[in-house]
């Protein structure tokens, strides 16, 4: 894939971290776990060595999955942008439900989305739906769990 996909500055900085970590930390420890394991003879009954193969394996495809989503990244800066008061990318919007009840979303990359850091991803539903508002409107989110509707409260780009 060459698609370009949108990142914030922070998610791809975040990203660019978790590789080295992969690169400089992980890799060499499970190369170290699978000598240490290998020392210790037969190979075909040893769960170590196992373990090992298989957290290579993890630690490889990450790496690769990482460098593809940098390779990709299409990088947005929230604080340059000029919006004009309308929702998009990388903006962080406060809602409120029918119920009163509030919440906060910053809309990011699929890379970074994170629901427990209410980062949600621009192909998300809520997302979807918020691209193109403004403060005050009412939004209608149709999700699998059905629809919903907000009230925009604010607007930002930090």
């Amino acid at each position: 894939m060459s698609d370009k996909v949108p990142m914030t500055v922070i998610g791809a900085q975040r990203l660019r971290e978790e590789l080295q970590r992969l690169k400089s930390v992980e890799r060499p420890a499970v190369i170290e776990a699978i000598a240490e394991a290998r020392a210790k003879g037969d190979l075909s009954e040893n769960a170590e060595y196992d373990a090992a193969k298989e957290q290579q394996a993890f630690i490889e495809g990450r790496i690769r999955e990482v460098e593809d989503f940098l390779a990709r990244a299409q990088i947005i800066d929230p604080k340059t942008l000029n919006t004009g008061g309308k929702i998009v990318f990388a903006a962080t919007v406060d809602l409120e439900d029918a119920d009163g009840k509030e919440v906060t979303y910053q809309i990011v990359g699929d890379a970074e989305a994170d629901i427990k850091e209410n980062k949600i991803s621009i192909s998300s539903p809520i997302a979807r739906a918020l691209i193109g508002k403004h403060e005050g409107d009412l939004v209608e989110v149709r999700a699998p769990a059905g629809a919903r509707e907000y009230t925009i409260l604010a607007v930002r780009y930090e």
